[in-house]
């Protein structure tokens, strides 16, 4: 093929190069389309995110003072969605999966001052009610 290329410029045919050359990258450019993977690499599963998200706790909570040692359990409602456009190729956004509860157990759990502090970090940090969430001493 490249005998044939050299042939063609050779005798003076420029343009039915640069026609064919163009008309191999749209070729190109069209199968790649076909091989993109709908999914975005950098996005992650519900599991990751709940795992991420309760070591993040954990470590944030870890550092309050007279919390002391934490463990953190999170529920999660659905699974992480992203949202694309109409012809589903391109992604706009990823909604975050909702979380139903949250279950904080640490050494400092049965002080209501401690107690509160952790509730009210949990509940800021996730931007969720109070009501999902549930503070008690780690058992010793």
């Amino acid at each position: 093929m490249l005998k044939d290329i050299k042939k063609l410029i050779r005798g003076g045919n420029i343009k039915t190069v640069i026609i064919i050359i163009g008309l191999l990258g749209l070729v190109l450019i069209f199968l790649s389309s076909f091989n993109q993977n709908k999914s975005d690499p950098t996005s992650y599963n519900v599991n990751d995110y709940r795992l991420e998200t309760q070591q993040s706790l954990s470590e944030m909570l870890s550092r309050i003072e007279g919390v002391g040692s934490v463990n953190v359990l999170l529920t999660i409602e659905n699974s992480v969605e992203g949202v694309y456009l109409d012809n589903n190729s391109t992604k706009t956004k990823e909604i975050e999966p909702v979380i139903r509860g949250v279950v904080v157990a640490c050494e400092g759990g049965d002080d209501p001052i401690i107690s509160a502090r952790a509730l009210d970090a949990v509940t800021k940090a996730l931007n969720i009610s109070s009501s999902k969430v549930c503070i008690t001493k780690l058992q010793e």
